[in-house]
């Protein structure tokens, strides 16, 4: 049996018969029903391409947007978990502290990976990565700020005394004068 061929006898009350289109006039040789004009059509297909790819562009300028924002949610978590574990030196303190600092130094090494997925040539990314870098870089004094909270930054002038030198001696005193 052919295939594409109904074999008559076979019981089929409707029967198909696929015909090579080789032998056929090309679907070009057909002239085009009244009213229709192919410039036409390739200009609708034009048309909407181009506002699928404005709609692209505008979602990823959407996402990157969303992208460049996230970090501002996480300052108010972590400014409440750092006013939480309070001022004094202990573990949980000092876990939430390397977090405030990590966590944005990690953020700020990874930009490009970022914003990646959203990279176009209608799509500015630079607002959006500059809001990105500020907001980490605020998350970033946060942790500096806890630090210098828990005493951990050298500020002043007792935190440095043993990298003085001596003092200089001004007068000397021997002693009273020996009676005799």
């Amino acid at each position: 049996m052919d295939k594409g061929k109904a074999v008559i006898g076979s019981g089929r009350r409707w029967a198909v018969e696929f015909t090579d289109n080789s032998s056929s006039p090309s679907s070009r040789d057909i002239p085009d029903p009244p009213g229709f004009t192919r410039g036409a059509h390739d200009q609708d297909d034009l048309s909407v391409n181009k506002q699928k790819k404005d709609a692209e562009a505008n979602w990823k300028s959407q996402k990157a947007w969303e992208v460049a924002q996230a970090p501002f949610k996480n300052l108010f978590m972590m400014g409440f978990m750092m006013w939480m574990s309070g001022s004094t030196v202990h573990l949980f303190s000092i876990g939430i502290t390397f977090s405030a600092l990590w966590q944005p130094i990690n953020a700020l090494r990874g930009v490009g990976k970022v914003f990646e997925p959203y990279k176009d040539n209608k799509v500015d990314l630079l607002l959006p990565k500059l809001v990105f870098i500020a907001l980490n870089l605020v998350g970033l004094g946060m942790g500096v700020w806890k630090l210098n909270t828990l005493g951990l930054l050298p500020t002043h002038v007792s935190d440095w005394v043993s990298s003085l030198p001596p003092a200089q001696e001004v007068e000397f005193s021997g002693g009273g004068i020996p009676l005799q």
